[in-house]
């Protein structure tokens, strides 16, 4: 994430879910990102020289949680915090960061509950490390020892409290409601489907905190692993002024078109999405430079946010760097992350069509105009700071070469190091190096956190079965129909990530809708990328949206309307989906099947998406925006009878929209 001022912070905290939230300062700050260059050096040093999974995800954790409660709030209500002051031994302390005078930024000091959370995290997890074996043997059927449960049950009670600090109540109250299913799920009627035995709180805790199933599962593997190493990579990008360059090679490769604005910023958005692995922040910090530009533009305050925030949220779903969800999903499919990159290559071109299409069709609705802009010629601009993209085109390079993920980002990151070196304004000297170290870490704190509470969801389901049951019951709603069951399956994660970030909604529907979709015919990949696409959509979708909301606090516009016109220029991203799950061409769309298949359904697909910009745009009249979205949806169905269908659909929508063309020019 690039370095964001002081307004720019304060939005990302106003609407990122997933969002820092305690101004440290003096030596607590030197502490903290001390210990988090550590934990960056540790996971780097992991790749070349692996610990066994258990024990290496226990020690990142112990290490990663204790931070938490040091870097985040605890946010309780005032009469809480009142209660607790008399509590603690001293009370928490705000101090301005330039000295008493109060001219510099605040900075609060941890409470003595947060240091008392801190040391139980640290010492829970440690406490298993120190006889490693022993505990895991206890786990797999010896009798747990009244130790184990008692940490068990504390480590429990920590993460709900780190993830209620990171993310909010919401995703703390669900994983509360599975630990009570598991508990007293055997009072529920006999014939009710999701009934079980019931278990008590040694097999609970056993499940959750001895194997890798619950805590230590395979979300948390992934946090320790994949998203550190990226966030240390984005973090080394943004030191060595690959934001920057991005953002001005942006600006100075569309100069003279009037869509040219609209364009320009979307592509600063892709490009800072290999830095910022959030769609908030991408919004926040793009649109801080990019809306002086829409406006001297002449776009409205509304679609100038649409953009905003449709640019923001593309660079979760781009490769090569795609949000956290998406390593989740090459380790349930078990392939490298290069096929991972490879299934979303298509939809990203699709969706980035979408957007271009859709600010072409603005430019001419709103009148808008080129704008020039102070920056240096894009081939300058290249030749001077070109080697920027090396070390991402490395990553993909790389693995292509059998390298795993972890070892390709890591030389990219060395790579990126290396080349600081040719732009003495951001050489990485020892500062840099640490200061890039500790931001990696700090930035894969909240993810850490809500990808080890998952494990309290995915280890209930295990435990219980409730996996197969719901899945069971979601394909008796919808009778067996694999169409309907797919629309339930879109609002439930749509509903779902309403209240809880991306990463989260995704583990919770991949655990419990994916089922669903499988026994429907569905292949794990298309079922894992359906789910993932509608998780980050989430993002972009009334009533909350967070990107909007952000878009929309930067220009100052209504943020319902800037919530819609976000929906507008992401909908392609809402329909492709779709696309790859109910239609037996569909795997094209995720590069899989005969080359000359793919091209073709990626031809049919790029056709109906110009469709839907026609029938969204508010150029042509409403007869011929109703025919083109007909022909949409028999395009996307990529079959030979409703493509046909489709594009004779669109022939008639196209000749109706010459027709009245020529009847205005002549009257």
């Amino acid at each position: 994430m690039t370095e964001l001022s002081d307004r720019e912070a304060e939005l990302v905290s106003a609407h990122e879910q997933e969002r820092p939230a305690r101004q440290l300062g003096g030596p607590l700050k030197l502490g903290v990102w001390i210990v988090g260059g550590l934990l960056s050096a540790y996971s780097l040093m992991v790749v070349f020289r692996p610990v066994e999974a258990i024990e290496h995800r226990m020690t990142f954790l112990a290490v990663a949680l204790p931070l938490v409660f040091l870097c985040y709030r605890s946010g309780t209500a005032p009469y809480v915090r009142r209660l607790l002051r008399r509590l603690r031994p001293r009370p928490e302390r705000v101090v301005a960061a330039d000295g008493p005078q109060g001219d510099g930024p605040r900075v609060e000091w941890p409470s003595g509950l947060d240091w008392a959370l801190a040391a139980a995290s640290l010492a829970v997890l440690l406490y298993p490390l120190l006889d490693i074996d022993a505990f895991r043997d206890r786990g797999s059927g010896a009798a747990l020892t009244d130790m184990d449960i008692v940490a068990g049950v504390v480590l429990t009670v920590l993460l709900l409290e780190a993830v209620r600090r990171t993310v909010g109540w919401a995703f703390a109250i669900i994983c509360i409601v599975f630990l009570i299913y598991a508990y007293y799920g055997s009072y529920l009627p006999i014939d009710w489907t999701i009934g079980h035995i019931g278990f008590d709180i040694g097999q609970i805790v056993s499940q959750l905190y001895t194997g890798t199933e619950g805590f230590f599962g395979v979300p948390m593997q992934v946090a320790a692993s994949y998203i550190i190493l990226f966030t240390i990579y984005g973090a080394v990008l943004d030191y060595s002024g690959a934001s920057k360059f991005f953002i001005d090679l942006s600006f100075a490769a569309f100069r003279k078109s009037r869509a040219a604005p609209g364009r320009t910023v979307t592509t600063a958005g892709f490009l800072l999405g290999t830095v910022s692995g959030s769609g908030v922040a991408t919004t926040v910090s793009l649109g801080s430079v990019a809306w002086p530009v829409l406006r001297r533009a002449g776009y409205p305050k509304e679609p100038a946010g649409g953009i905003l925030a449709a640019g923001g949220i593309g660079a979760i779903l781009s490769p090569p760097t795609l949000g956290a969800a998406a390593f989740i999903i090459a380790e349930y499919l078990g392939v490298s992350y290069l096929q991972v990159l490879l299934y979303a290559t298509i939809p990203t071109l699709l969706y980035y069509l979408g957007i271009f299409l859709a600010i072409e069709i603005d430019s001419r609705r709103f009148g808008t105009h080129a704008v020039q802009v102070d920056a240096p010629r894009a081939g300058r601009l290249l030749l001077r700071f070109g080697y920027h993209f090396s070390s991402l085109i490395l990553i993909v390079v790389l693995m292509a070469m059998n390298r795993s993920a972890f070892q390709s980002v890591v030389i990219a990151t060395a790579v990126a190091f290396l080349l600081s070196f040719l732009d003495p304004a951001h050489r990485m000297g020892p500062k840099r190096i640490g200061q890039a170290l500790a931001k990696g870490a700090l930035e894969v704190l909240p993810v850490t956190a809500v990808c080890a509470a998952a494990g309290i969801i995915v280890g209930a389901i295990t435990l219980t079965g409730l996996g197969q049951n719901l899945a069971d019951i979601i394909v008796d709603i919808g009778a067996g129909n694999l169409i309907i069951t797919t629309v339930m399956a879109a609002i439930a994660v749509l509903l779902l990530g309403l209240a809880v970030p991306v990463t989260a909604s995704f583990i919770i529907a991949a655990v419990i809708i994916g089922p669903a979709l499988f026994d429907l015919g569905v292949t794990r990949p298309e079922a894992y990328m359906f789910v993932f696409y509608y998780a980050v959509l989430s993002e972009v979708s009334p009533p909350t949206a967070l990107s909007a909301v952000a878009a929309a606090a930067i220009t100052g516009g209504n943020t319902y309307k800037t919530m819609m016109m976000t929906w507008r220029y992401t909908l392609p991203a809402f329909l492709v989906p779709f696309a790859f799950v109910l239609t037996p061409n569909g795997q094209a769309l995720l590069g899989q099947g005969p080359i000359g298949t793919v091209l073709l359904m990626t031809a049919v697909s790029a056709v109906a998406v110009a469709a839907l910009a026609i029938a969204t745009g508010g150029l042509a009249a409403l007869p011929e925006r109703l025919l083109a979205a007909v022909a949409a949806v028999l395009l996307l169905f990529l079959e030979p009878v409703p493509i046909v269908a489709g594009l004779a659909v669109l022939a008639v929508a196209a000749v109706m929209h010459l027709i009245r063309s020529r009847r205005r020019r002549a009257a």
